[in-house]
């Protein structure tokens, strides 16, 4: 982390504040000639988990990559993945929000009217931060690395039970920061005065959808860029910071739309979670867009169903 900020022009003062403060230590980086595509398919793979899928939803912060700026990047993908009859959409324009939004968009594809029973979706998400230093840095917030994750949506048939059950989601959209990573110093402050905030909105309106209060979530999967962030939000809300889960946060870091999966994976892996557990997997970015995603943990764990390199 500190190399990629020292390459930028960062003053030493701003890379101490980005370890102490932010709690940022490493930032994921593919080496040189690794292809980003590899990393999306690998994390499509687990979580296809030999299994099949109708449609692919790509969700991405960076508008134009470089694997997929070159023709042929959706044939590449279902060629890899052996899907050749998916449709492939990607989901973008919406910063870091995307591979939540697009979970919400495969939910809404289940509940279509000529919906068929046993169709699945995989959303995919991921995006190579690295390919540029300048790029990948949002200042005063944090650094964006290279990372995938995927995780299959669809409703239980028979053996193809799903590790987690969808309750509710929440949303918003603030257009006074339309200027994105262009906004001006006093914009950014402003920006970053709202967000708390914003986000307690949207956690509220994901809850009151689930019929349950705030206090009744379980654990946080939160966005990664951050743990001044958070320290803020459990001061402002009261949640316990112990309910926010920041393990990745100095070993990873920030992987714009991919970080709540990562916190989900990563705490189910290391056995935080248990049956009937409620989680809200949260994203946000500039733009400024917030989206929460509230699941419950099932008692009978089926195949992964999702995968994060």
């Amino acid at each position: 982390m500190d190399r990629i900020l020292e390459r930028a022009g960062s003053s030493l003062l701003e890379r101490r504040m980005f370890t102490k403060f932010h709690g940022l230590r490493d930032s994921p980086t593919l080496a040189a000639g690794e292809p980003m595509e590899g990393l999306l398919v690998g994390a499509a793979r687990d979580a296809l988990a030999g299994r099949g899928a109708q449609v692919i939803l790509y969700g991405h912060s960076q508008s134009v990559q470089d694997f997929a700026c070159g023709p042929g990047f959706a044939q590449r993908l279902r060629g890899s993945l052996g899907l050749p009859e998916a449709q492939v959409y990607g989901i973008s324009q919406i910063n870091c929000v995307s591979v939540l939004r697009a979970m919400e968009l495969a939910r809404r594809y289940h509940f279509r009217s000529t919906a068929r029973t046993g169709e699945r979706v995989l959303v995919l998400g991921g995006d190579q931060g690295s390919v540029a230093d300048a790029a990948r840095i949002v200042p005063r917030v944090t650094v964006a690395g290279d990372a995938a994750a995927a995780v299959v949506v669809h409703t239980p048939v028979g053996d193809d039970l799903p590790r987690y059950r969808y309750l509710a989601g929440g949303a918003l959209r603030d257009g006074r920061f339309h200027r994105s990573l262009r906004m001006t110093t006093k914009e950014l402050t402003l920006f970053s005065q709202s967000c708390v905030g914003h986000l307690s909105t949207a956690l509220r309106e994901a809850a009151a959808g689930a019929g349950i209060r705030l206090s009744d979530i379980d654990w946080f999967m939160p966005d990664l860029s951050s743990a001044l962030f958070w320290r803020n939000f459990c001061r402002e809300t009261g949640i316990a910071p112990e309910r926010i889960c920041l393990d990745l946060l100095p070993e990873q870091g920030h992987n714009n739309g991919v970080d709540a999966l990562a916190a989900l994976q990563h705490a189910d892996h290391s056995g935080r979670l248990h049956a009937g557990d409620r989680v809200a997997l949260v994203a946000l970015g500039p733009g400024a867009y917030f989206q929460v995603v509230i699941v419950e943990v099932e008692p009978a764990a089926g195949p992964e169903g999702n995968g994060h390199r």
